[in-house]
This record gives structure tokens, C-alpha cells and sequence, in this order.
């Protein structure tokens, strides 16, 4: 991720003695994303995805690392935390909890096709089963109290015209939490810089730090948002059918949950323009930091309420 807090080589050696993952022998900063600082890391044992934790807490990790570790364990292809000689995840390095887990094959694609977006969908439906098991308990951090939150954070930034765009979201949302949908901890960020493609298959999913309890349908929804969209914030028929399709092979859907899909589709394009505009008008410094622009998941959600989608 993007780089906020600079680690020397020196002191990643000095760090990594307390692990039993070989001798530093390259370090380079991931300018993508948002949140926390990442690096790559190789080693004379191999490579890793060391990540220095900006926003989240020592108190907050157990939660994030423990799933990771937890879905690793059933098969899942997602980074799996190194335990240091203490048989801890955790650490602190230059005054920010710090962890260090394996690096997988493969690179995010930009254009997916709908047998991508399949594979994605199996992915995603097996990554809700394992989930099920984990006793871990944390609300979705990017829930609806954050909404409210973010949302008087960025309204004195906004025209007329989104204020108002955002008032109605946010009222219709509050009109339909009130669901009896399955819940388990889901990833929650599933986007196309999240899944590594290794040539025609996926080589991992990454980055669990906005992972959390929420209904498992707002999973998928926020994964269709993302995967199966086109650039008008219309969805892609072909490549949601595709998606929705393997997900269901692996769990079916509820009918509660098919009566809700509409609002949770409108639920998951809220949470990532409010999140994209928090980021656009009040960012971190930071080096090498990058925000997206808002302007796309606007286009999201006034699409996905002018043609609901059916989950059929």
C-alpha cells in the first residue's frame, strides 16, 4: 500500500532477527492504495508483504490477523501471518504495529472477463463457508456509524446536488438495516486490486484490513460493485451472471436475501463513495499516497438506484 512511514534496510534487519524467515536482502515500498504502509520483503528464505499499520490499533489487528490465518488454514489462498520467535503475528516497528506475512503469485487485473469474474464468485462463496468457523468478533469497521460519520465530515465539501444525493442514501439505508440476512466475517473490500491473477487462475486475496462482521450478501454486493461494473457505474450482465453463478455453487441464496439485494447493492456504492471522498478532501499526508476518484462510485450508486438489479 502506499507508503507513510519509512523503514530502512538496517532497521528491517535489525527487525526480522526476531523471526526465523533468513537475512534481509531487498526492501521496496507498494505505492498503491490508501491505508497502511506496505513493502515488499525478500529474504534469503523467500519473499513476504511486511505492513506497518497507519489507522488501525494493537488492540484492533487480533481480529484481521487471526481471520487471515484462520481462512489460510481451510485452503483459502490469502496471506498467512508469520509468527516471530514469540509466536505472535503482531509487532512494533518504528512506533507503528507491524506485521509480516507470505507474499503470493500474481498481479490485479484492470479488465476482467466473465470467466474471471466466475472464478472470483467460487472464490468469494468459499471464503463465506470457511468464515462461518471463525469466532472472532468485530463489527464492519466501514459500517453505518461510519457512514453517518464520514458523511458530516464531507458534506461542507459537497455542491447542493450530492448533499442532497447523500441525505437520501443515507436515509433509504437507514430504512432497510433492519434485515435478517446471514452474517459471518467477510473480507468486505473484495475489489480487482485485491485478487491476484497467476496467469488464468487466482494466485491469492489480499488485503483483509476493512475485514468484519456484516451480512454476507453485502459482501457480494460490494464484489459485483467492483468486478462487474462498467465505466457509466452500470453493471456488466455477463460478468455478474458469471460471478453470481459460482458464488451460488458454493452457497445459495436466502430469499430474505434476494429481497434485499437492491438496497444492499446500494449499501455497498455508499460505502465506497463516502469512503472515496473522505480520502479525496480530507487525506493523510503521506509519500507515495494516492486517493481514486469519488466521482465513479457516485455514478454507482445513482445507477444502482435507477435500475435495481435483480438476484436471480
Amino acid at each position: 500500500m502506499s507508503v507513510f512511514t519509512r523503514v530502512s534496510p538496517d532497521e528491517l534487519s535489525a527487525w526480522l532477527k526476531r523471526y526465523a524467515i533468513g537475512t534481509l536482502t531487498d526492501l521496496q515500498g507498494i505505492a498503491a492504495g490508501i491505508e497502511n504502509t506496505n513493502y515488499f520483503v525478500t529474504t534469503s528464505h523467500g519473499r513476504f508483504v511486511l505492513t506497518l499499520f497507519e489507522r488501525l490499533s494493537a488492540a484492533e489487528l487480533p481480529f484481521y490477523l487471526n481471520f487471515m490465518a484462520h481462512l489460510a488454514r481451510h485452503g483459502i489462498p490469502c496471506p498467512a501471518p508469520i509468527a516471530d520467535r514469540g509466536d505472535k503475528y503482531l509487532g512494533t516497528l518504528n512506533g507503528k504495529p507491524a506485521t509480516i506475512v507470505t507474499c503470493l503469485p500474481g498481479a490485479p487485473i484492470a479488465s476482467p472477463r466473465a470467466g474471471q469474474c466466475e472464478q472470483v464468485g467460487a472464490i468469494l462463496g468459499d471464503m463465506h463457508l470457511a468464515g462461518k468457523s471463525y469466532g472472532g468478533k468485530l463489527e464492519n469497521p466501514r459500517g453505518p456509524h461510519w457512514w453517518r460519520e464520514a458523511a458530516r465530515e464531507v458534506a461542507p465539501f459537497l455542491d447542493v446536488p450530492r448533499r442532497e444525493l447523500l441525505a437520501s442514501e443515507l436515509d433509504f439505508q437507514a430504512r432497510h438495516r433492519d434485515l435478517d440476512l446471514p452474517r459471518s466475517a467477510v473480507h468486505a473490500d473484495l475489489f480487482r486490486d485485491n485478487v491476484l491473477f497467476d496467469g488464468d487462475r487466482i494466485g491469492g486475496v489480499i488485503d483483509f484490513y476493512f475485514a468484519g462482521i456484516d451480512a454476507l450478501l453485502f459482501d457480494v454486493a460490494v464484489t459485483v460493485n467492483d468486478w462487474c461494473v462498467d465505466q457509466a457505474g452500470g453493471i456488466d450482465a455477463e460478468r455478474a451472471q458469471a460471478l453470481l453463478a459460482a458464488y451460488r455453487r458454493a452457497r445459495e441464496f436466502t430469499d430474505s436475501e434476494k429481497e434485499a439485494w437492491p438496497a444492499l447493492l446500494r449499501a455497498a456504492a455508499l460505502r465506497f463513495w463516502l469512503s472515496r471522498l473522505h480520502d479525496f478532501y480530507l487525506p493523510r499526508p503521506g509519500e507515495l499516497t494516492h486517493a481514486h476518484d469519488p466521482e465513479h462510485f457516485r455514478r454507482v450508486l445513482e445507477a444502482r438506484r435507477a435500475r435495481p438489479l435483480p438476484l436471480v
